[in-house]
């Protein structure tokens, strides 16, 4: 496994990480979810994301990420969890509020049965809260060790970049991670989030590497949905189906042609090109089985030639 460093801070985090995100305590099996952390454990993966909102129930994921790291030591791996969408009926059940952020990470920590988040996220900006108010609260939960480190989850460029002037304003501990989605189809963070990032010294924690999926090359151009995806999965197939086009399953084509040639699993080639990028810490991965964990696992540490780098520019830009 590789490790490498979160943004400027001083923490190191395995360059796969496993999520939790539309599988622990969801679809996936108990005993799954059990085996799909030890297996990334066992492969040297010390980083581990969750969120109070995964799972059927607000913070049922982390009830099982919980139970699944209890046979670690607390100290050997990296754990977090995010807040900010609601987990209730009531006005403070969500965004981002000194009082919700607060009663959040307690619970969280209840959840997952343990002193202190490595990672806390604002899953996403809130524009009914002053910023002011959610950095200082974040500022607070470092100092009072419930949090080590904070991190925000798809924040517009511009609202990053006023959050890092304003804690060097202000004096308060600096955002250390940004966890933005990023595959091969989605470059969005290239333009503006990544050298605001780079600037301020946040890390980024990729999720969606491979797409929801579709850069494993399960779905195939005029082939039926495979049955048991997650396309065929009420609840979460609109996260797919922004995917299943001609246009992009045609790029999925020329892709496998790529991967084929370099002696990958489009997955693999996937993540490779993810974890190109020094400013990416951590890719977020998510597996219902300990296999989908060891394939993905095989794609750190490989080095995409300039000419293979290329060759997938110019199918993404076809």
């Amino acid at each position: 496994m590789e490790y490498r460093r979160l943004g400027k801070s001083g923490l190191k985090v395995s360059a796969i990480a496993l999520g939790s995100w539309l599988t622990y305590g969801t679809v996936t099996e108990r005993e799954a979810s059990m085996a799909c952390v030890k297996q990334a454990y066992e492969l040297g993966i010390n980083h581990f994301d969750c969120a109070n909102v995964y799972g059927a129930t607000p913070h049922a994921a982390e009830v099982v990420l919980g139970e699944a790291l209890r046979p670690y030591r607390r100290e050997s791996y990296v754990l977090t969890s995010k807040a900010f969408w609601p987990v209730g009926e009531g006005p403070n059940d969500r965004g981002l509020s000194r009082k919700h952020l607060f009663a959040q990470v307690d619970e969280s920590l209840r959840s997952l049965g343990t002193e202190y988040l490595d990672i806390f996220y604002c899953h996403r900006f809130d524009s009914e809260t002053d910023l002011e108010e959610t950095l200082r609260a974040l500022d607070d939960l470092v100092r009072a060790g419930k949090i080590l480190y904070a991190g925000i989850s798809e924040w517009p460029a511009n609202q990053i970049a006023a959050a890092t002037s304003l804690q060097k304003q202000l004096g308060l501990h600096a955002i250390a991670a940004s966890q933005p989605v990023y595959n091969m189809f989605q470059r969005y963070i290239e333009t503006a989030v990544l050298p605001i990032c780079d600037d301020a010294g946040i890390g980024q924690v990729v999720f969606s590497p491979l797409a929801q999926g579709v850069l494993t090359g399960k779905y195939r151009l005029g082939r039926p949905i495979p049955e048991g995806s997650r396309a065929h999965t009420e609840r979460v197939k609109h996260f797919v189906e922004r995917y299943l086009n001609e246009a992009t399953l045609k790029k999925v084509e020329g892709l496998l042609d790529v991967a084929s040639e370099v002696g990958l699993s489009l997955s693999q080639l996937a993540i490779a090109w993810t974890l190109r990028l020094p400013s990416v810490s951590s890719a977020l991965i998510g597996a219902s089985r300990p296999e989908q964990v060891i394939e993905n696992v095989k794609g750190v540490g490989v080095a995409l030639s300039e000419e293979i780098l290329q060759k997938i520019d110019r199918i993404l830009s076809a």
